[in-house]
């Protein structure tokens, strides 16, 4: 039998194209139709008329939470016309989807459609990663890794909230991309903050890793990932950018509750923040378990965290579940009478901006006062 080879593998006959919800005209009325049958379908429907609701009303935010392998299983578009369509207004996600998916597709490389039913050992010999059922190539994230580095190495030495980091690798992807299609270089155009609370997760890890090794083998100042300012500048944005905040949150993990806590945060920072007023999870997680990622909206409300009025827990895999919604909600329309909340305006590089009546407030002479510099 012939030596297997990467080709194998990984050829252009097997690419993970993306969904584009945009070609979908239509979508609207089979999920508005969904709400008259049962079960999750019902759900499903409820949740996109919750997500409408929420970008029709002109005083909420939407942030939009992401976990689990999404772009590299096909959802890059999905994700990057919510972006470019003013239909989410800021991200939190893991690091995964945003370094070693999107902008390791910006780079130029691709993800691959394979089959769960594989002889991983002969992958791993070809430098082929698995995801389920689809692949990636171990030396195109060797580069990725690599390019995080570059980017990092080129920082002034000193803490940074992911979203600033985030933000240097969309203007990268704007000026050396090969591809121009994924939501980091979308949000950096855009305006739209990108928080991944745990950065050193995924290939930032491995970048900020060489990097400090580096730098401490040379006696010299580094860069760090500051988790606690990504906290509190997602929570200053709950405070300050308008108050009133709508989450919709693809499966769960760290994104969910650091997002869900900002309402906990505020409190704790003495201001009296309201819960979030629109609230979705597209989930296949079991809250019988106690786990985070399945805990239950109205769970959440107990905390604090989330208002009652309009939440819907929706069980379904998010390849089938988020581009229904997304392009449900396209094909209504709301954002084309949305304007951007651009809120990465909000901030000066390390410092956040208060509005003009909150500095007066705070005795400070300028127009709008950087805090945290």
């Amino acid at each position: 039998m012939p030596k297997a080879k990467k080709s194998d593998y990984l050829n252009k006959n097997s690419l993970v194209k993306h969904l584009d919800i945009t070609q979908f005209k239509d979508l609207d009325k089979l999920v508005a139709a969904m709400g008259d049958t049962s079960f999750q379908a019902r759900n499903l429907s409820r949740a996109a008329d919750i997500y409408d609701m929420a970008l029709r009303d002109q005083g909420c935010n939407v942030i939009l939470c992401l976990a689990g392998s999404l772009v590299s299983a096909g959802l890059k578009k999905v994700i990057t016309d919510l972006v470019n369509n003013n239909m989410v207004d800021a991200i939190v996600s893991t690091g995964a989807i945003v370094v070693d998916q999107d902008f390791f597709e910006g780079l130029g490389f691709s993800h691959y459609k394979g089959t769960p039913f594989v002889n991983d050992a002969e992958l791993r010999d070809l430098a082929i990663d698995r995801i389920y059922d689809h692949y990636i190539d171990e030396d195109e994230l060797r580069i990725c890794d690599e390019t995080m580095t570059k980017i990092i190495n080129g920082l002034e030495p000193r803490p940074y909230a992911s979203r600033e980091i985030i933000r240097e690798m969309g203007a990268y992807l704007a000026k050396n991309g090969k591809k121009h299609d994924g939501f980091v270089e979308a949000a950096y155009k855009k305006n739209v903050p990108i928080f991944v609370p745990a950065f050193s997760d995924c290939s930032a890890g491995f970048g900020i890793v060489l990097h400090q090794h580096e730098r401490l083998k040379q006696g010299k100042p580094m860069v760090t990932f500051d988790s606690g300012r990504d906290f509190l500048d997602l929570t200053y944005i709950k405070m300050y950018c308008g108050q009133d905040t709508g989450i919709l949150m693809i499966s769960g993990g760290v994104p969910k509750n650091f997002t869900q806590d900002t309402v906990v945060a505020a409190e704790v920072l003495g201001h009296d923040a309201p819960m979030h007023k629109y609230a979705i999870q597209l989930t296949v997680a079991d809250e019988r378990d106690g786990a985070l990622s399945g805990s239950t909206l109205k769970e959440a409300s107990s905390w604090g965290k989330v208002d009652l009025s309009y939440e819907q827990m929706v069980y379904g895999e998010a390849t089938i579940t988020f581009p229904l919604i997304a392009g449900a909600v396209y094909a209504r329309g709301a954002h084309k009478s949305r304007k951007p909340r651009e809120l990465s305006n909000w901030f000066e590089g390390p410092a956040f901006k208060y509005p003009a009546e909150k500095a007066k407030a705070a005795g400070k002479s300028k127009k709008t006062a950087p805090v945290g510099a």
